[in-house]
């Protein structure tokens, strides 16, 4: 049996924590300026490196805005955020995302994966739909939810890697840790082969070479997911 190796968060990334919680929970409002760093290290009892260094990674995020001889102010983060700012919403809410961020992901996914479908049909190779197949088989032979949800989401890339355009294999997997949250969700409420079939269906619908036909079959699928009593989050 092997043990990982265990290492405790740094002052900085619980600096970092507390903050994005003081915020995300309202306890922090949005314009609220923040007290001098000088103030702020004495208070939570750390160094001013620390304080200045949670600073700017809160910046990054968009939590924070900092503007020079005034102050550092609490941003709105749904305006100025990045993904990093939606990783930092689901640790919040305990891992899971919200209905709203879960809609905007799905609602993201349709635009991105319908253009990838579009490019894909028109230069489809048989070598095309044998990588797609093997990247499918890989979901239906995962031993565990996990592994499927990695699985599914190696498909997708493929998909997008495979419809030649540069920028959007690297735009799905800057969605990697929202979109697998969302597939471990489907595999434990429907299970691993309800997620290998969608995949599947999707693969047969770019072989037959109708984008509109899996352009509609996408934009219903995600639109059950929304609307729906059973979401169906297709791979």
């Amino acid at each position: 049996m092997e043990f990982s190796r265990l290492s405790a968060p740094s002052l900085k990334e619980l600096f970092v924590t507390q903050l994005e919680h003081m915020i995300l929970s309202g306890k922090l409002t949005i314009g609220e300026k923040l007290p001098p760093e000088r103030q702020l290290a004495e208070v939570m009892q750390v160094s001013r490196a620390v304080v200045n260094g949670g600073i700017s990674e809160l910046e990054k995020k968009g939590f924070l805005i900092t503007k020079p001889r005034v102050g550092t102010f609490i941003a709105d983060y749904r305006r100025n955020g990045t993904l990093d700012t939606l990783i930092s919403i689901m640790n919040y809410n305990g891992g899971r995302l919200r209905d709203e961020e879960i809609r905007s992901i799905l609602e993201v996914r349709i635009a991105l994966e319908t253009l990838a479908v579009r490019l894909l049909m028109t230069r489809t190779t048989p070598e095309d739909i044998h990588s797609l197949y093997e990247k499918a088989e890989k979901i239906k032979t995962a031993d565990s939810i996990t592994k499927a949800s990695e699985a599914a989401f190696d498909f997708q890339h493929e998909l997008a890697f495979l419809s030649g355009n540069t920028l959007l294999p690297l735009i799905f997997h800057s969605f990697k840790v929202a979109v697998l949250t969302l597939w471990e969700r489907f595999c434990t409420l429907y299970g691993i082969d309800a997620l290998y079939n969608n995949s599947t269906t999707l693969i047969t619908l770019i072989h037959e070479g109708n984008p509109d036909s899996a352009i509609q079959w996408i934009n219903e699928s995600v639109d059950k997911s929304i609307h729906g009593s059973r979401p169906i989050y297709y791979s």
